[in-house]
């Protein structure tokens, strides 16, 4: 149930299980993109009242700990990091996180049990990302505190089900009691309403903030999200990890081979090193994996983090009072 809360900033804002949980005013979430989320997107988010996430799979250990420490100096609000379980430095992310006294874990790409009871122990929120109701049971079993359901229409890393946002909620809603978070396709108020109505408790938010000022990603990028249209991503790489991207030169290169057949260390060796980052946060758009969500083809600004808050939060506040304003 929504619960209507005191003003912040003007705007009225609500409790429920989510914003109780993160001690955060809205229940939006900014993903943990690499090469887009460091502590000035993270500590933005936050001090907007939703709840930002440095993204450390494009990070070393020392430079996590950097961002962390800088998150916490430029906002008193909670914030969290994202921790992919593939990343291969894993051990040292974790013992960075406790040591620095980060109180809120998102994990992805792997086995929830691996880490979550050691988070636990250290009295730390830990909520998995999961891309079938299968996951999302095992991830409860785990003893996660929350669970973001993230369907086929996102960006970046994605689930080899290929099961969209609309039905993918609902069936993790019907599979766990802890609260769930939808993920895949959100940037607007309306777009937040909607998987609202159908049972989730927040939104989490990746390519719309791809976008947002604070953002550490190349401008080049930028500019081409917010210049796409629909139809411009495709999933792609599914024998290798399924990952949402941007069609280009680099990905015609890997679709290319995957017809003619390549065996998955040919496709890795054309992958190569860096690819994501000569991309994303180098700025080229030939040459590089560019991962976004199929929600870009509706951004057309860039625009300070907590700006994407409040325009999101009053869109979907007028959304709840008037749901069938254009009908």
């Amino acid at each position: 149930m929504i619960e209507l809360s005191s003003p912040i900033n003007g705007i009225e804002g609500f409790s429920n299980r989510i914003t109780a949980l993160f001690k955060i005013d809205y229940p939006i979430i900014q993903a943990g993109m690499i090469w887009a989320s460091g502590w000035k997107l993270a500590s933005a988010v936050s001090n907007a009242g939703g709840l930002g996430l440095i993204g450390s799979g494009s990070m070393y250990p020392d430079v996590l700990r950097e961002h962390i420490q800088k998150c916490i100096a430029a906002t008193p609000r909670s914030f969290g990091v994202n921790v992919p379980l593939l990343y291969p430095d894993i051990e040292k992310h974790i013992q960075i996180i406790i040591d620095e006294g980060v109180k809120i874990v998102f994990t992805s790409a792997g086995n929830p049990k691996t880490w979550t009871s050691i988070l636990k122990e250290k009295g730390i929120t830990v909520v998995h990302v999961v891309s079938s109701s299968k996951f999302a049971r095992k991830a409860e079993e785990a003893g996660c505190d929350a669970v973001v359901a993230e369907g086929f229409e996102a960006g970046g890393h994605n689930g080899r089900e290929e099961t969209t946002t609309m039905v993918l909620v609902p069936a993790v809603i019907n599979a766990v009691k802890i609260p769930v978070i939808a993920a895949g396709g959100i940037a607007t108020g309306r777009q937040m309403l909607a998987v609202m109505v159908m049972g989730a408790e927040g939104v989490q938010m990746g390519s719309r903030f791809v976008v947002s000022e604070e953002a550490s990603s190349h401008i080049n990028f930028k500019n081409a999200v917010i210049n796409s249209f629909e139809g411009d991503t495709i999933l792609t790489m599914k024998q290798l990890t399924p990952v949402r991207i941007f069609k280009n030169k680099f990905y015609q290169q890997m679709h290319e081979a995957e017809i003619k057949g390549a065996s998955v260390e040919e496709l890795k060796e054309l992958l190569g090193r860096a690819r994501a980052k000569r991309g994303m946060f180098e700025g080229n758009l030939e040459e590089g994996e560019l991962e976004i969500g199929q929600v870009s083809a509706n951004l057309n600004d860039i625009l300070p983090a907590a700006k994407i808050v409040d325009e999101v939060w009053k869109e979907f506040k007028e959304a709840l009072a008037n749901p069938l304003k254009n009908i």
